[in-house]
């Protein structure tokens, strides 16, 4: 029978682990599953950032953020790829292992990229294990019902997964670019189908505001929302959309808290002016 990491068997599964851990977990410091848990269950909002390297880490972590997700984003905002698809697992693991390396509190999401989890439930939970393994605290993957039986294996394995409704950019190809998802009773058939396969939290991406709050309303474990307004759990951004990396990404939900483009190009051209002018490097700047 499984036993499932939803917010009212947690306290089962975290004894069943102490159990297993007795004399390690007093120096646990890690944002947890049950901690998200408790954050939503007092009505407190959840944060949830995109990391990537040791740069974006250590601001996500400074900032108090509660989760860093290692998107498969990376493969646009990185790697320079015209969306996801490509990004593989071994790329994944990778800035996995940085963003956990460079924190020390945040919780460390890696989000599991397309093709490492659709082609077979053995691969996936092989693949899974691997981000665990390379400092990541859960996982996410995209999908709705047709995932549940893969979730509560995930689960039952001691792996914590995040689920991911609405627009998933994985399916690009099926829905030929991001759309709204309207879709209000299939939405919220696989969300509450998520939920009991064990999932311990949903992103709900590019859903009508009033749909995203009756979701959230309906279940018990949290929703981080982007693209879906103010009644979900939490929120998600892109770090480099949210800071001003990327000025020509401008979709209706995105809000800018910094313009590092403008910022960047600013300091770069006055560095080419100063050396081509001789103002530097001057005597200060010299040994």
């Amino acid at each position: 029978m499984y036993l499932i990491a939803q917010p009212w068997n947690i306290p089962k599964l975290t004894r069943r682990f102490q159990a297993r851990t007795r004399g390690y977990t007093d120096s646990m410091k890690r944002t947890s599953i049950r901690d998200i848990a408790n954050k939503a269950g007092d009505d407190q909002k959840i944060t949830m950032i995109t990391a990537y390297d040791a740069f974006s880490a250590r601001l996500v972590e400074q900032a108090g953020i509660d989760i860093a997700l290692v998107g498969d984003s990376v493969g646009t905002t990185l790697q320079g790829r015209k969306d996801t698809l490509g990004v593989s697992m071994e790329a994944m693991l990778y800035h996995v292992e940085i963003v956990a390396r460079c924190t020390e509190r945040v919780l460390v999401l890696g989000d599991m990229p397309f093709g490492s989890y659709q082609v077979n439930e053995d691969d996936a939970l092989r693949n899974a294990v691997a981000f665990l393994k390379a400092g990541a605290n859960a996982v996410k993957l995209e999908g709705g019902a047709a995932f549940m039986p893969l979730i509560e294996r995930m689960c039952e394995a001691g792996i914590p997964v995040m689920g991911h409704l609405g627009y998933t950019p994985q399916s690009v190809n099926m829905t030929s670019g991001p759309r709204v998802n309207k879709s209000r009773d299939e939405l919220m058939e696989d969300a509450e189908s998520l939920q009991d396969a064990g999932v311990f939290a949903l992103v709900l991406e590019m859903v009508p505001g009033k749909i995203a709050s009756e979701i959230t309303q309906a279940l018990k474990v949290p929703t981080i929302g982007i693209g879906a307004g103010a009644g979900t759990s939490g929120q998600v951004l892109v770090f480099h959309d949210m800071l001003g990396f990327s000025p020509d990404f401008n979709p209706k939900f995105l809000k800018r808290y910094g313009n590092f483009h403008e910022t960047a190009l600013e300091g770069l051209r006055k560095y080419r002016e100063e050396v081509e002018g001789g103002q530097y490097p001057g005597d200060a700047h010299s040994y």
